[in-house]
């Protein structure tokens, strides 16, 4: 394999369509760093894994040496993306549009190399446009071309209103990338005809026009829909980290090589032989707590994803303790010592007396990592680390 083979290999892993490949080749001959654009609106302030997918895209693109351009929409933001929606969206204001870019910036530098990221906004070219250019820019299309967006259609022919403003949103997203010289523009699959409008306004000024490159939606923890802070399904990228254990660890099965494909930074290869593992009989949650530590790693750090399965309601390993143990305390009175079958009942480790009577005799209850019998009694004065069956802790002081 070549080292062009090679890159377009790294490039396409995960993409949905690359328009057009030979003139994405005929870039990279040049042997400079491209300038690679990708376009934010700040219209909610939370990133989730679903953005991730285009951003470790871009991050990639950083590692083969090129240029991220990280378009801040400030001005598109008050207008709203129409794309997929089924209403005109409410503008935001300039203040909730900077307060939300900031939260992407803060965000976006956990995985993007800031020495290879400028990020801009589009305010700087869009806000000195003048009413003439403004309508020199529209003039650039027809009202046809833009019922060509399925969203635009269907609002179109159910009689929903379109907003003249509306129509200006993929033109001035378009000549974003006039304004910026972009060699690339990315973008979610449901962006498609916005990065194509970018070409065609590239074409018109005599400029090479950009390469498009579109990233898939990632499905939801569902399965079903994509990711969506509104519909649940999601995990976002400043969840803490024993949250986002819990929801990956606890997706379908189905969806972890999905997952992996758009979300991992391991190897194809790597990849494909967790996937024989299962075959051959690995447990799939081990591997997709693979898939935990290193996203927790990615977000929070080493130590985080390290003990991330250790909060409450996780299997924790031999000689692991809960973050959270509970501590309790047991007033003893006149009594030196007391049962270790009363001692787990009051301190609320079963239900009952009987519960507490059972668990003892199974072997199910340890006292400082010791399995202990109906014969322990524990004396006023110390304290322990009682554990009852796999998930219940405490700390427990008798005095």
């Amino acid at each position: 394999m070549t080292n062009q083979e090679a890159t377009l290999a790294i490039i396409k892993r995960g993409v949905h369509e690359v328009l057009v490949e030979d003139e994405l080749k005929a870039k990279l001959a040049l042997g400079r760093p491209l300038l690679v654009k990708a376009g934010f609106d700040p219209t909610a302030p939370d990133l989730h894994l679903g953005h991730t997918v285009l951003i470790n895209k871009l991050r990639q693109l950083q590692d083969l040496g090129h240029q991220v351009l990280f378009l801040i929409g400030d001005f598109t933001g008050r207008i709203g993306d129409p794309s997929g929606k089924s209403v005109t969206r409410k503008p935001l204001t300039e203040e909730q549009v900077m307060q939300n870019a900031q939260t992407y910036k803060e965000q976006v530098f956990k995985i993007l190399d800031p020495a290879k990221t400028r990020v801009v906004f589009n305010s700087e070219w869009m806000g000195a446009m003048s009413a003439a250019q403004l309508i020199g820019l529209a003039a650039q299309s027809t009202v046809a071309r833009m019922l060509e967006r399925d969203d635009f259609e269907k609002r179109y022919k159910g009689n929903q209103p379109i907003a003249i403003h509306e129509f200006l949103y993929p033109l001035i997203q378009g000549y974003d990338s006039v304004a910026l010289q972009a060699d690339i523009e990315m973008g979610g699959t449901d962006q498609k005809f916005n990065l194509l409008m970018g070409r065609e306004l590239q074409k018109s000024q005599g400029m090479e026009p950009q390469v498009v490159i579109t990233v898939p939606l990632l499905e939801g923890l569902d399965g079903v829909q994509k990711m969506s802070k509104s519909l649940g399904n999601y995990v976002g990228i400043d969840e803490a980290p024993g949250v986002m254990f819990n929801k990956l660890v606890s997706m379908p099965d189905s969806l972890m090589w999905r997952y992996f494909e758009l979300l991992s930074f391991r190897s194809l290869e790597e990849i494909e032989g967790l996937k024989r593992d299962v075959e051959q009989g690995a447990n799939p949650r081990d591997i997709k707590i693979l898939l935990a530590r290193e996203l927790i790693e990615r977000f929070h750090g080493a130590e985080a994803a390290a003990t991330a399965h250790k909060s409450a309601g996780n299997r924790l390993a031999e000689g692991e303790l809960p973050e959270d143990l509970p501590e309790v305390v047991l007033e003893l009175g006149a009594d030196e010592d007391l049962p270790i079958v009363a001692v787990i009942n009051r301190a609320g480790l079963t239900s009952n007396s009987a519960q507490a009577k059972d668990a003892v005799k199974r072997g199910a209850v340890k006292v400082d990592h010791q399995v202990v019998d109906e014969e322990c009694r524990l004396a006023k004065g110390t304290e322990q680390v009682i554990q009852v069956g796999k998930k219940k802790y405490a700390r427990v002081r008798l005095s």
